[in-house]
């Protein structure tokens, strides 16, 4: 039955369909439930989206950002650079390996870290950098591989929202020293939850393989103290098949986000610099005035949005001085603006031609107003 036109527009969708059921229903019957067959057949076919890297399937994104740290040997005493405009996710790993994320503040532009803040920001106690491929575009990753080759640093790129996004042809997860994925429900696939690790270096991948699984490569011959962090093979029989739907889905995303670009008044779109492939996990504008009453105006219409992220992660608490104030190193301008301005809009590929229309009219006759 076809919907009506006033049906609500969720800010976000999460799709699973026949096939997924019938992959998930197939790896149950199979006996082999917990890091089996269809981990390793999606461990294998995802490394055709990271330039052919070792991958190593784990539980979660943020387990794949905690395992990678681990795996570096980043601990206490360390720093690592990392955006405080993200999801808290990212400095959370830092955290649980016991060093201290420093934040640096991002581009006006494409909301990703800021090189020249990076720069600035490294010292005697600077491990790594991770940049944070928001919104589905990629960070400036030529500029952050040179100041980290000049300073011999790990970088650690936190692709959760970022697959199949590319610079120049490359793809995200195949530049840095390793590259973390989530597939939680609403990104542009999932496993229902699940995280991937990418990287070149054999030796780095072989670590997370123990660290997920209890310090063991073989039962009962522990090499290294680990930890429970596996897929289970019905989650990577669901990913399987949504890596076989992911340029078809990520096209639509695309199309559904050059409608925006041309249709849309009185908001800034997105900013896609030149050679950069932009994979729309979020439609993300700027509302200069009234960001509040705009999502609250679409809101009334039934279309939804949302705040990606209202509070930068220097501004949480457990991030806080101990006079719980914000830490006076963190003069980070272009990140407080842009939580004051984001709002993103639905791009996913379930969306009708009626729904994007619903949309562009919202935006245009509210932002007008």
């Amino acid at each position: 039955m076809p919907r009506s036109v006033d049906h609500p527009i969720p800010a976000a969708n999460s799709v699973i369909d026949e096939e997924d059921i019938e992959a998930a229903v197939r790896g149950l019957r199979s006996g082999m439930v917990v890091q089996g067959p269809e981990v390793a057949g999606f461990e294998a076919e995802f490394s055709a989206l990271v330039g052919g890297r070792h991958c190593v399937a784990v539980n979660s994104g943020t387990s794949a950002l905690h395992l990678t740290l681990l795996a570096l040997g980043i601990g206490r005493g360390d720093e690592v650079i990392v955006p405080s405009f993200s999801f808290a996710a990212s400095a959370n790993a830092i955290r649980l390996v016991g060093a201290d994320p420093v934040f640096a503040d991002i581009c006006y532009d494409t909301f990703t870290i800021d090189p020249a803040s990076v720069a600035s920001l490294i010292g005697p106690r600077t491990a790594g950098i991770m940049p944070v491929h928001l919104y589905g575009l990629p960070a400036r990753m030529a500029a952050i591989e040179q100041i980290a080759t000049a300073h011999g640093l790990a970088v650690v790129e936190d692709a959760a929202q970022a697959h199949g996004a590319q610079v120049e042809g490359r793809f995200v997860g195949g530049m840095g020293t390793a590259g973390c994925f989530s597939f939680y429900p609403t990104k542009n696939m999932h496993t229902l939850e699940g995280g991937m690790v990418t990287t070149a270096d054999a030796e780095l991948a072989r670590t997370v393989r123990l660290l997920r699984n209890q310090g063991m490569e073989h039962r009962y011959a522990n090499e290294i103290v680990g930890m429970n962090a596996r897929l289970t093979d019905v989650a990577a029989a669901i990913g399987r098949c949504q890596l076989r739907r992911l340029e078809r889905c990520t096209e639509q995303r695309r199309a559904n986000a050059a409608q925006f670009d041309a249709r849309l008044r009185g908001v800034r779109g997105p900013h896609v610099p030149a050679g950069f492939r932009h994979v729309y996990h979020q439609y993300t504008v700027r509302v200069r005035h009234g960001r509040d009453q705009l999502q609250a105006g679409l809101a009334d219409r039934k279309i939804g949005s949302a705040v990606y992220y209202p509070t930068p992660i220097h501004r949480l608490k457990p991030y806080l001085a101990e006079d719980g104030r914000p830490s006076p190193r963190w003069e980070l301008p272009e990140t407080d603006r842009a939580a004051a301005e984001v709002l993103s809009l639905p791009v996913y590929p379930a969306l009708s031609l009626n729904d994007i229309s619903r949309i562009v009219d919202g935006v245009n006759e509210l932002a007008a107003a």
